[in-house]
């Protein structure tokens, strides 16, 4: 089952889980599953709800359906650029569950922090540092299409958290971005290490994917997300795509808050 199949939606949905272990990195308690479904079988992320750890800025027991509505997003406009995400019951009560995204670890990723002189060609540098020993040392990223798409939907859904470890390269070659329970928030919360394209217009794929959710947001839409965030959220999220719509270029990081997270993966 990959993340491109059509039936991985309701493949979520209609199977069982069963817990293998927990990412013991993740802030919020976040479990991987085996899933099996009439005879297939593949593996998951559940995060039940009542394993959130409470934010000051975000409602409680909102991250899990924070999650769902930054997908269904993605699929509205258009770019499928975070597996298939639903919520359902699970062992531990209601959650999100999330397809898997196997990768290669040979793979270097899209983000990375490197010496200057060890830079990729083409990849675009977002802050320069010093590592543990005071030498010099570049946070760059990718300069893929898909990284340009990625950063656009972060805007979009106001993302907070996109941290590098955040962005993935399935072995189906695709780009995936994962984590997005502090999304969606009304107010700006931008956080992100893709900055590389800032003050750059925005892509034709890009103003032809805003102009698809737009139009998307004044359907069933709208009301869909209203499962899952606030109608005054809805609202900011509608404005945030007519505002990139009008003015279509990459915003440039906002100096009144940290517009990078840390730590940055």
């Amino acid at each position: 089952m990959l993340p491109t199949d059509p039936d991985a939606g309701q493949f979520l949905l209609r199977g069982t889980l069963e817990i293998e272990g927990r990412l013991v990195d993740a802030s919020n308690a976040t479990l991987l599953c085996g899933i099996e479904a009439d005879g297939v079988s593949a593996r998951c992320v559940y995060k039940p709800v009542r394993g959130e750890r409470p934010l000051w800025d975000f409602p409680d027991g909102t991250l899990a359906g924070r999650e769902v509505g930054a997908y269904l997003v993605a699929e509205a406009a258009g770019l499928p650029l975070i597996p298939p995400t639903v919520l359902r019951d699970g062992p531990f009560g209601p959650g999100m569950a999330q397809l898997w995204v196997d990768t290669d670890t040979d793979d270097p990723g899209v983000v990375d922090v490197v010496a200057p002189r060890d830079l990729p060609e083409g990849w675009k540098p977002i802050l320069r540092a010093q590592d543990s020993e005071g030498a010099p040392a570049v946070l760059a990223h990718s300069p893929l299409p898909a990284i340009a798409h990625l950063c656009a939907l972060d805007v979009v859904i106001n993302n907070a958290d996109r941290k590098g470890g955040h962005i993935l390269r399935g072995v189906d070659g695709n780009v995936y971005g994962v984590d997005h329970g502090i999304c969606l928030h009304r107010e700006h919360k931008l956080r992100t290490v893709l900055w590389g394209w800032a003050g750059e217009p925005l892509p034709d794929e890009v103003l032809d994917a805003l102009a698809r959710l737009r139009a998307e947001l004044s359907g069933p839409l709208a009301q869909t997300l209203a499962e899952h965030i606030t109608g005054a959220e809805v609202k900011a999220l509608r404005s945030r795509v007519s505002r990139l719509l009008n003015t279509p270029v990459y915003p440039s990081p906002d100096e009144s808050h940290y517009p990078i997270p840390w730590p940055a993966f």
